[in-house]
């Protein structure tokens, strides 16, 4: 229906078109020239189909295969090439964890070490502390000695001249010295 309606508007306006272009002297839109119009479209046509088909479309259809070619040969590379990338990536972690292993190993043998020098470190100073601590003591003891038989003889003297002050008879030296050392182990 719908061609019909447009061939229909077409031959009006084609008609419609045809008075004022004789007198505008368009002879192409003269309805008696329109036969040769049409021949010569159709030579045209089948000139340009003949020239296409033999000429134009196998060139561009060459070009196109040529094109599809180049892509393949491209993705082709670019698959080799991932498969590439991705096989320096895995070495690259590969040694990556590697070192990242020895390098625990390393600080952990570091550790190790330090932990060990301090240990012996401590224990000679432990050794020093204690002979220091020893020498001490016997220095503390041989003081107290000699503070003690300081004491001791002056507790004896004391002891002889409040006898003598109480009593009025002063007692020998050695009886004192008894008496001063029998307090003294009664006081340990």
């Amino acid at each position: 229906m719908r061609t019909l309606i447009g061939t229909s508007f077409l031959a009006l306006a084609v008609l419609a078109l045809a008075s004022p272009a004789e007198a505008a002297g368009l002879p192409q839109l003269e309805p008696k020239n329109f036969s040769p119009q049409l021949v010569w479209l159709a030579i045209t046509f089948a000139v340009m189909y003949w020239l296409m088909s033999k000429v134009a479309l196998p060139r561009v259809a060459q070009v196109l295969e040529e094109r599809q070619i180049k892509i393949d040969e491209s993705l082709s590379k670019a698959e080799t090439l991932k498969q590439e990338a991705e096989h320096v990536a895995a070495a690259y972690e590969a040694s990556l964890t590697d070192a990242r292993n020895q390098a625990l190993d390393s600080v952990k043998t570091v550790r190790d070490e330090a932990a060990h020098e301090a240990a012996s470190r401590q224990a000679a100073l432990a050794e020093k502390l204690a002979a220091d601590v020893k020498a001490a003591e016997a220095n503390i003891a041989q003081a107290r000695d000699t503070a003690l038989a300081g004491v001791r003889d002056m507790a004896v003297e004391i002891a002889q001249a409040a006898t003598e002050r109480l009593v009025g008879d002063a007692p020998d030296g050695e009886a004192a010295g008894r008496a001063v050392d029998a307090v003294m182990r009664e006081q340990r």
